[in-house]
């Protein structure tokens, strides 16, 4: 019901039922008079008004507290009466309210509000009034509100949408932090970054000429100024304009784009005033359920409320009107309870949640559809899932089948594949060389096949070893202190530097918000790499340490098609150079400019370089096809037939990884780019294959072996923090054990690795690492563990330890 905010009172909606109830409960055995209202307009003629009333059947009304019959008074006193009377009632019934009278009350009730607008009016002699309607309104001042319709709780929807975020829960707003990011500057030495730039020259200036007038020291440090300082330079003084005013200025020139990028720089959200950040009117917000409005049931958990939709005090009317909402609300919760996600918020944002908090989002939506006699496929199900959460899928899974559905899943996790009641090995290698069945049968058999090489892992042939010793690290550390986003607990951490260090714990413990968005935003805004709004924590040291942060994520290379794994790692750059070389180049003139798709002279101008044509197909998606001039060879016939053993340049953008090793093995320039991008384990990528068509796992690794081709280059950076989310996503066993020797190579190269991981062959090879928990939100955020793999397998409250015990 809404709640009124002069009041502070439920508004509610009354039917008959409804009051007879309230009546009955509260009031029983009184005396009480029935009656409804009725509007006197201004100007209107009270007889004409009394008259209709009789002739409906009303002569008793109440008139400014006094009963009186209307048949008896004359025209006069009538008018006399009504005189600046604004509301009228007409008594209905006398009554003594008791149960065996209820139909009686319940049918004068319907006639009070039929005649009434839908308002009525009970008045318990001894007791006082009481005013109902079936309109939502304010027991106690009156006051009416809309009905709620579904819409208005949508902060998707304009009638529900706060008015002044749209929707958004939070405005954009200029950031002190972000316009002075180093306080430690002076005004004079550049302290305003905005003002840093050319086009900005004369603003920095006239405030400068404004601080020396009044004898201000512009040498003196940003955090140092004074109030009346900061106040003159942010909202300047007369015709001195600040920074306020700056920023005021280039808002007029919002219709320029770069304008509009550069004002994005400074800005960063906040939560916004009028809604407080719950992205809803206040018509929402007053309409409460069970005592709590949507914003507060939404920041319930998942198994909050669960018990609090199970408890809710309901009148029978209300449950029996509810009835089908309650049980569909109900099994829902259930079904997210049931894969493990009890400790979620209802508002929790889809782009905050780990990989394996969406799988099981997921999975609870097709748990809850109930379905028999259906093929469920899974593409790696576990993704983000801890070693304890996996096992709860495979039983989810295997109720599915129980059921009569039929499951089938790609995956590489040893439990799942345990679990499995049939399985076909692919193989028998990746790319062309695989694509064939090794293996199709029941698990027993399977694990005893000798040329799968899952089974040759799973029997123990063939292993992934635990290190003979971890590194000790440089002796130095990177330590954040108080971390407190989201779930984090006012934890502090450290990462030892020169090492290979893992964050380890269940879904929803806290990792990514410590990695992704705590540490790593802190050092790209210390390392000026990006400015992102950072997770809450107290201090940080250990920065001057580190020569630049990396995050390695599973974001894609390229938004276009042009970019492919050749230019990402500058393979191709040595490749145009090799063909320019060749001897029929050099007689046609030709440079490593012309072996380029991406610049004019030796492309197909046709589709510019890109071996397809566009075909615009207005009201519909655009087609894209072959190029009929280079029939999708990207290249002019000149460039074409410069050859290599009979090999053209857009041969070799055809050719697999493994393919141009052979190929090039007598160029070491290019052979050891090549070798790196087999090292991670894509081999079977074709050298030219779009950016845009690599899965999460591909671009991720593809960006790790950019990394390794600079630990070969003339200008190697050292003291580097390498930052990886689930770095073995899509990855089979064999390949993880390729991983694992390229990640040791950054930390061999002096760098520092940092890993969120769930894999537990990836733990038992770490050298630090740092358990979250013990469980996912609320119950997750504090540290669990930390030390070596050894000790956190002895550690009793950690659940990564008691998984991590059989691996070492």
């Amino acid at each position: 019901h809404p709640a009124c905010p002069a009041c502070d009172t439920e508004a509610r909606a009354y039917h008959p039922g409804d009051v007879a109830e309230v009546l009955l409960k509260e009031h029983g055995q009184s005396r009480a008079i029935v009656l409804f209202p009725v509007d006197v307009k201004a100007g209107q003629d009270p007889a004409s008004l009394v008259r209709d009333l009789v002739r409906r059947g009303f002569i008793r009304l109440r008139v400014r507290d006094e009963i009186v019959d209307v048949t008896v008074e004359t025209a006069s006193e009538i008018a006399s009466l009504f005189k600046g009377c604004r509301e009228l009632e007409v008594v209905l019934d006398r009554l003594v309210l008791r149960q065996d009278d209820r139909a009686r009350l319940v049918d004068t009730l319907e006639t009070a509000f039929r005649e009434g607008g839908g308002r009525c009016v009970a008045e318990i002699i001894g007791a006082g009034r009481r005013r109902f309607s079936q309109a939502y309104s304010c027991q106690s001042c009156g006051r009416t509100f809309e009905t709620p319709k579904p819409a208005l709780f949508s902060f998707n929807h304009p009638l529900g949408a706060c008015p002044a975020c749209k929707g958004f829960g939070n405005i954009l707003h200029y950031d002190e932090d972000l316009i002075a990011p180093d306080r430690t500057k002076s005004l004079a030495g550049g302290a305003i970054e905005p003002w840093t730039k050319p086009s900005a020259d004369w603003w920095q200036k006239q405030m400068l000429l404004a601080f020396k007038r009044r004898g201000f020291d512009i040498a003196k440090p940003y955090n140092k100024l004074t109030q009346t300082e900061r106040k003159l330079l942010w909202e300047g003084e007369g015709k001195l304009e600040g920074i306020n005013d700056f920023f005021e200025y280039l808002e007029g020139k919002r219709y320029k784009l770069h304008v509009r990028v550069m004002l994005s720089r400074y800005r960063s959200p906040v939560s916004c005033d009028t809604c407080k950040g719950t992205r809803l009117r206040p018509e929402a917000l007053a309409v409460r359920v069970g005592g709590r409005t949507i914003a507060e049931v939404a920041d319930l958990t998942i198994a909050a409320a669960a018990e609090w939709a199970r408890a809710l005090p309901l009148s029978a009317f209300e449950r029996e009107v509810a009835k089908d909402l309650l049980v569909m609300l109900t099994a829902k919760l259930g079904f997210l309870l049931r894969v493990g996600l009890g400790y979620l918020t209802l508002s929790r944002q889809t782009r905050t949640l780990s990989g394996g908090e969406a799988q099981r989002i997921s999975l609870a939506t097709q748990l809850g559809a109930q379905l028999t006699g259906t093929l469920y496929v899974l593409d790696e199900p576990t993704i983000g899932l801890h070693a304890r959460d996996t096992a709860t899928l495979a039983g989810i899974l295997a109720d599915l089948a129980k059921a009569g559905n039929t499951v089938l899943m790609v995956e590489h996790d040893r439990t799942m594949i345990e679990s499995a009641h049939f399985v076909v090995e692919m193989g028998p290698a990746a790319g062309e060389k695989g694509g064939e069945v090794v293996c199709a049968a029941r698990y027993p058999e399977f694990l005893a096949h000798p040329t799968a090489l899952t089974a040759r892992y799973l029997s123990g042939q063939e292993t992934i070893p635990v290190p003979r010793r971890r590194r000790k690290g440089t002796g130095r550390g990177l330590v954040l202190v108080g971390a407190r986003e989201h779930n984090l607990k006012n934890i502090t951490v450290k990462i030892p530097l020169g090492t290979f260090t893992c964050v380890t714990g269940v879904s929803g413990s806290g990792k990514s918000t410590l990695v992704q968005e705590t540490i790593y935003r802190a050092l790209a805004r210390a390392f000026r790499v990006e400015n992102l709004s950072m997770g809450r924590f107290e201090a940080i040291g250990g920065i001057e340490h580190l020569d630049g942060v990396r995050l390695i994520d599973q974001e894609p290379i390229g938004r276009t098609p042009r970019s492919n794994p050749a230019t990402y790692i500058k393979a191709f750059d040595d490749i145009r150079r090799f063909f320019a070389a060749l001897p029929e180049a050099r007689r046609s003139g030709l440079l490593p400019g012309d072996f380029s798709f991406n610049t004019v002279g030796g492309r197909c101008e046709a589709c510019q370089g890109s071996g397809l044509q566009k075909m615009e197909m207005y009201f519909f998606e655009d087609i894209y096809a072959t190029c009929d001039i280079c029939e999708g060879r990207r290249f002019q016939p000149k460039i074409l037939a410069v050859r290599h053993r009979n090999t053209s340049i857009h041969d070799v953008l055809n050719m697999t990884v493994a393919e141009a090793q052979s190929f090039f093995a007598n160029s070491t320039t290019i052979s050891v780019k090549l070798r790196l991008l087999a090292s991670v384990g894509l081999g079977y990528l074709r050298l030219g294959q779009p950016a845009t068509t690599l899965s999460g796992g591909e671009a991720q690794r593809l960006k790790i072996a950019g990394e390794l081709v600079g630990l070969t280059g003339s200008r190697v950076v050292r003291g580097l923090l390498y930052i990886l989310d689930e770095p073995t996503t899509g990855l089979h066993m064999d390949d993880i054990k390729k991983l694992l020797t390229v990640l040791n190579r950054l930390v061999d190269a002096g760098h520092t690795v940092l890993v969120v991981e769930h894999n537990l062959d990836v733990i038992k090879t770490a050298d630090w690492v740092i358990d979250l928990g013990p469980e996912g939100g609320d119950l997750g955020g504090e540290v669990v563990a930390l030390g070596p793999p050894e000790a956190i397998a002895v550690e009793r409250a950690s659940h990564t330890g008691r998984a991590l015990q059989k691996y070492l």
